[in-house]
């Protein structure tokens, strides 16, 4: 399998979280990155206009803005609240060029699944007039069990795969993280499947630490843990996929390392373990 060049990784700002908006692109594109998915935490310091702006001159891929959704609640008002939101983002994706939103899509303690799940297909489909009238793709990213309690209902790519047939929109799509999803039986399938209803949006990729010490901010590097990124990959193209692969990862540890010696780490990781 030949290895992927660097055309086709994007990196999440938040992987760079020490770094400004205008950090990331410029060492990015120093680096031969091909693209750069933006988290809206580093929009807010620029403002919109000039953070667009220094995106589109960049020349840089801009696969997703992060994150949208947390559409689930107990009570109208605050989904109400959480649908203003995402029109906010989508507005945003739209003006810095972005192709999707991601959508981490909620959960509250106390709402069955099968009723956050609505909820959250209800609050995509208030979205879908936004996102058609933009051009946006909404992209629902399953989580890894261990969130299902309060930050996210859909834990299986199945789960997204179902709300996406549910709405059988082409702005719905998913965001398959193998951080989230390598432990699913169903995966290769799902993968598949996606790729047969036009649905794959997205693909990002970390690792899954054995000794994980934190199950927010410990993620690994391609090749700290085990997951079989390759492979995934490799399933992931066979269905069709021919976007960006997402480098996306959260880590204490990282953050506090120099961050031009940690982004020689993803590139070199990236080539190698991806």
């Amino acid at each position: 399998m030949p290895l992927p060049d660097l055309s086709r990784c994007a990196i999440h700002t938040m992987t760079n979280k020490p770094w400004s908006l205008r950090e990331c692109i410029d060492a990015y594109t120093r680096l031969g990155i091909g693209g750069i998915s933006v988290w809206r935490n580093v929009l807010e310091p620029l403002g919109l206009p000039e953070a667009a702006k220094l995106l589109r001159d960049s020349g840089l891929r801009i696969p997703a803005l992060v994150r949208g959704g947390f559409f689930v609640a107990p009570d109208p008002a605050a989904r109400q609240a959480a649908l203003d939101v995402n029109r906010r983002c989508i507005e945003e994706a739209h003006a810095i060029g972005a192709e999707m939103v991601v959508l981490v899509v909620g959960a509250a303690p106390g709402t069955p699944l099968p009723d956050a799940r609505q909820q959250v297909a209800e609050g995509i489909a208030a979205c879908l007039p936004d996102a058609q009238a933009t051009g946006v793709k909404l992209a629902i990213e399953p989580l890894h069990p261990m969130y299902a309690a309060d930050r996210s209902c859909i834990n299986r790519a199945t789960d997204a795969r179902l709300i996406c047939e549910q709405l059988k929109h082409p702005n719905v799509g998913i965001a398959f993280d193998v951080y989230h999803t390598w432990w699913d039986a169903d995966l290769e399938q799902e993968l598949r499947l996606a790729g047969q209803q036009n649905t794959l949006f997205a693909f990002h990729v970390c690792d899954w630490r054995t000794n994980t010490r934190d199950f927010l901010n410990d993620r690994g590097l391609m090749g700290d843990g085990c997951i079989d990124i390759p492979t995934i990959r490799t399933w992931a193209e066979s269905a069709g996929f021919n976007g960006m692969n997402e480098v996306e990862i959260f880590s204490t540890d990282y953050w506090q390392m120099d961050q031009q010696t940690y982004l020689q780490k993803i590139r070199h990781a990236y080539l190698t373990r991806t």
